[in-house]
């Protein structure tokens, strides 16, 4: 299981730092025809995966905007504090979201596990239907001459 969660506020020099690593390895990646690429640090050369590089490329690119990331295995089993922490409520709604049989779970023992894929899913379905629900909102507004489109 992997959960890494930076809590810290990021610095404007690491943000700077992160824009620039960002800009040049975002120009470069598209010249790599192979799977792998050599990265050296200092004086030791590595090889990694170039879909490791991509995903290095999308951590730099939020860390210049200052955003906190979170690398978490797609299999992995959550917590509801955790689950919570991921969708940015509290963790008694998370319980209610559960019971409801909005999100799958299992109970292990007295407590509830949440799968990650699971998360995202539920994540992505409630943004599509604020954004449906967004979209009528102003199509309502138009129609009824509220907003001014010219």
């Amino acid at each position: 299981m992997v959960y890494l969660k930076t809590d810290s506020k990021i610095s404007d020099e690491d943000k700077q730092l992160a824009l620039d690593s960002y800009n040049i390895i975002s120009k470069e990646i598209g010249k790599f025809t192979d799977n792998k690429v050599e990265i050296q640090l200092t004086d030791l050369m590595i090889t990694i995966p170039m879909k490791a590089l991509h995903h290095l490329t999308e951590i730099l690119k939020l860390t210049s905007q200052g955003k906190h990331i979170s690398v978490v295995a797609s299999a992995t089993e959550m917590t509801t504090q955790a689950a919570a922490d991921y969708l940015n409520c509290s963790r008694p709604h998370v319980v209610k979201l559960l019971e409801e049989g909005k999100i799958e779970y299992t109970k292990i023992g007295k407590h509830r596990r949440v799968k990650y894929e699971d998360l995202v899913s539920y994540k992505k379905t409630e943004k599509a239907k604020q954004k449906e629900l967004l979209i009528k909102i102003m199509e309502a507004d138009e129609a009824s001459g509220l907003y001014d489109t010219e």
